[in-house]
């Protein structure tokens, strides 16, 4: 955590690279981007996903943990008018819609990956018997936890908990660990880039005939480049939809019943095209 004149000295320089930035200065704010990660290796501002989006810096692999949770703990007061309203994002109720529509269907164990303020919970809690959220942001858990909708809420980045759960799970004898039958991870792919060990965490931790439901942004063939996936001029992480397919596959979720090109939310009145997606593990396992 960043404190005193440390941050005073990140903010200070934060904030001048924004506005540089914003007046169309871009190398003289990436050097003051540069100075943010030089003051604050862990990234809580972002800077180095700044720095990529602006084309002059490598992207890194995903968001920086640190610049995530601290921006869903200052916003989480007001996060749900900011998305389904200032941003219209849906994509919580798109899902319950497509997972709703078969009476018959019904989860024992649901785990909500990146489950905010519990949105998805709330739209998904009526097909599930039990169910687990799991957030970066200690002040997202500590909403959903008020919204009751949740059976287990952990602190915790999405990767590192599906790590984490499968040791336990083969090294404690007992049923706490048990996979689960429906991962969800609604608004959680545009904070990673390189999605390889998140794919192989939800293999590790889902039974034959489980079912992966997530979203993800997108961007036109031009600004993709030909490339797996890339920062978006808004710091998130978009992804092609033939990288998406072929990590599906290869997790071993190759039935796919839903891949529907979607607007997932507007930005700055723009709508930011993406994918929702529903796949389901192969019954023979990986």
């Amino acid at each position: 955590m960043v404190s005193g004149s440390t941050f005073d000295r990140l903010a200070d320089a934060y904030n001048k690279a924004l506005e540089l930035e914003k007046s169309g200065k871009a190398d003289e704010a990436a050097e003051l981007y540069r100075k943010c990660l030089e003051i604050d290796p862990s990234d809580t501002c972002g800077a180095s996903v700044r720095l990529a989006s602006l084309g002059l810096g490598d992207a890194p692999d995903k968001a920086p943990d640190a610049y995530v949770s601290t921006l869903f703990d200052q916003h989480a007061e007001v996060f749900d008018d900011i998305l389904t309203g200032d941003l219209g994002y849906a994509v919580p109720m798109q899902l319950a819609d497509i997972l709703g529509g078969d009476p018959d269907l019904n989860f024992s164990r649901m785990l909500d990956l990146g489950c905010g303020t519990g949105l998805s919970g709330m739209m998904l809690g009526e097909i599930c018997d039990h169910a687990t959220g799991v957030d970066l942001s200690e002040k997202m858990i500590d909403m959903a936890d008020e919204r009751a909708v949740y059976d287990a809420l952990f602190v915790n980045e999405a990767v590192h908990f599906l790590e984490e759960w499968e040791k336990a799970r083969k090294t404690e004898e007992t049923d706490d660990y048990a996979p689960f039958d429906l991962i969800v991870a609604t608004d959680v792919l545009p904070y990673i880039g390189a999605l390889e060990p998140f794919f192989a965490g939800v293999a590790s931790n889902t039974p034959p005939g489980a079912c992966f439901a997530f979203s993800a942004e997108t961007m036109d063939d031009v600004a993709m480049a030909g490339k797996p996936w890339r920062v978006t001029p808004n710091q998130r992480f978009a992804h092609s939809a033939d990288y998406l397919k072929s990590l599906l596959d290869k997790s071993g979720f190759s039935r796919i019943t839903s891949f529907e090109p979607i607007t997932v939310r507007s930005e700055q009145g723009a709508p930011i095209p993406g994918w929702l997606v529903v796949a389901w593990k192969d019954q023979s396992g990986l």
